[in-house]
Order: structure tokens, then sequence, then C-alpha cells
């Protein structure tokens, strides 16, 4: 059976036929249903990105507008930092930038580092990964589980020291490799050359709003330039924990949303690129994340209850009948042990 027109090439049209089942009446019934072929990859990092959209029906029904949510958490390390760690790797191994024997070095606050080290291991480079202590246990266990080093931070706002300190190390040692993602530019790359597509691929161009929190930036920065390069006019919306609010002019602070808000601005993140922050308390956005396993079969981190909520707040800002796209950024296992998470 040829494959259906408008579905891509890996997927087809399957159908079901049923006859004389007992208790029925006597007739062939069709059940057309598209079904993916199954991925035969010859790497694990093949398996990395097009991950698929859900509509989020509860944040739809309270604001009157269609809300969408990519599942990052789908990716193979379970997060969409996997898709950064891959591309940022591969970029430095084309440019000579990173060759065999050298070692892998960054400071990130845990999703960043469970994906180096993913990678690190698919590939044969030893990993080590800086990150606060204030991190669930979950996050440290799983970068652990994966073969790298860790060193650990008294707190999240001594990120940016680190990050200092890692660059000084990485300049006295050529065989240290930093992926440096606050400030590499492969970071938007990856995100205007892969996730920004995706977006507008799955939703045909129908996209009012794309919202996400900042961590790096990369992610926000790169989506805006994808749809900016396509000639598509969706606003963008950054999001940020109210409790440390940088991009909108408060000091940092300590919050609760793992991968969101470091203590300042990214070199990355340019917030007069985009059209709006939103500001989210980490008590609602744990408190969203926990409805998305409730209410929708979701199990995602605090992050994405932050996204989801920040979505929602575009529907009210931009009104009924509009297309909110937002990422579902990583998978819930590694927040069980925090309280509410």
């Amino acid at each position: 059976m040829s494959p259906r027109p408008g579905l891509p090439a890996a997927r087809e049209v399957a159908v079901r036929k049923i006859e004389k089942v007992s208790g029925w009446e006597d007739r062939l019934v069709e059940c057309p249903r598209e079904v993916p072929v199954c991925m035969r990859a010859s790497h694990l990092l093949d398996s990395v990105g097009h991950t698929p959209m859900f509509r989020l029906r509860r944040a739809s029904e309270a604001t009157g507008c269609d809300i969408f949510g990519k599942a990052e958490f789908m990716n193979p390390g379970g997060s969409v930092k996997d898709r950064i760690a891959r591309f940022i790797i591969e970029q430095a191994e084309r440019r000579g930038d990173l060759k065999p024997g050298m070692s892998i070095l960054e400071v990130t606050s845990g999703n960043t580092g469970i994906a180096l080290s993913l990678v690190g291991a698919a590939k044969g480079y030893p990993v080590t990964i800086v990150l606060p202590k204030t991190v669930s246990r979950e996050r440290r266990q799983m970068i652990q589980s994966l073969g790298a080093r860790l060193e650990l931070l008294d707190s999240l706002l001594h990120i940016q020291d680190a990050v200092r300190q890692t660059r000084e190390r990485a300049a006295r040692d050529r065989s240290l490799f930093l992926p440096d993602q606050f400030a590499n530019p492969d970071n938007v790359l990856c995100h205007e050359t892969t996730t920004g597509p995706e977006i507008l691929q799955q939703m045909d161009g129908d996209v009012d709003a794309f919202v996400m929190g900042v961590g790096t930036g990369g992610s926000v920065m790169g989506v805006c330039r994808a749809f900016r390069n396509a000639g598509h006019g969706a606003r963008i919306f950054a999001v940020e924990p109210d409790e440390s609010a940088v991009m909108s002019g408060d000091p940092p602070g300590c919050h609760g949303i793992q991968g969101l808000a470091d203590g300042f601005i990214p070199d990355l993140m340019k917030p007069g690129e985009v059209d709006g922050i939103l500001r989210i308390r980490t008590e609602d956005a744990k408190a969203m994340a926990a409805r998305l396993g409730t209410e929708e079969g979701l199990l995602v981190g605090i992050s994405s209850g932050a996204n989801v909520l920040g979505a929602m707040e575009a529907a009210w800002r931009l009104g009924k009948g509009k297309t909110i796209v937002t990422l579902l950024c990583d998978r819930g296992e590694r927040y069980l042990s925090l309280a509410g998470g």
C-alpha cells in the first residue's frame, strides 16, 4: 500500500479487517489508522529529536485555546538537552575541537549533565559534570549511572563562578573540551535547525505563540530564529521563576524550578528578541507538573509545569481561539524525591 499523501515517508496506513466476529453482524469493518514504522537505528543518538506533539486537553479547555506540548521527555536521555548534547559534541568533532582521548567538562543544573553523560558514554569520552548539591538525587544518580564523574557546588547561585572556573581549567588543559552551553552558539543553532522546524512541520504552520522557560536560552532563541527565518509571525514568550526573575530586572534568588534561571542572564539569551517575559512561581509549577500526571497521564518535570502555566498565560493574553506550543522538557521520575515534585 502506498503512503498517504502528506504523511512523512516513515509512516504508512494500516487497515484492519474484521469479518464475522461473534456477536456482530456479518460484515467487513475497516479501521484506517496511521502507524509509525519501527525505527532501526545504527546508533542510540540517531533517536534524538523528532519527538511527538500532544494537545493538552485540560489546559486547552481552561483557556479556550489549543495548547500543545512537544514531548521532549521522549528523547533517549529523557530530556530536551539530548538535542544540544549531541549537536554540540558532533559539531566539535567536525571542527576538530574534540578528538579521541579528550574529556568533556561541563557546568549544569542537571539535564545537560545527564545528556552529556549519555553522549559521552555512547561515543567513548570521559565526562565530568559540575552541578549544585540542590539538584534532585535522581539527577545525580543518573549522571553517575552513565559513567560520568560528579563535582558538586554548594548552591545554584554559584553556577556563574563555576562556569568561569571551568573555562580557566579548559584553557590550562588542552585535553578538556568545554561544551560551554551557556555561551556556545551551537546551542541556539541546534534548536534553530531541529526543534523549530519540527514544530512548524508538526503544526502545519498553525502556531500563534511559542512559550519556553529559559535555562541557557538556547531553545527559546533557536525556535524564535527558526520561526523568523521561515517568515512566521508567532509571538515568542520566555518563562522565568518568579523568585529569580533576572530577565525582569529582579535580583537572583533561590527557586525550585530546576533547569531554569541559574541566577544570571546567559550570553545566548536576548530578551529584546522575544515578545514577553512570563513569571511563574515554583509552587505553581510543581502543582501543574503534578496535574499533568494525574489529568493528562504525562509524568513530566517541574519546568514542564512552568512551561504549561506560561502557555496558559500567553493564551489568556492573546485571546480565545489561538494555538500555543510549548515544550515538555523532561521526565518526571528524576524529581520523585522532591516534596511536591
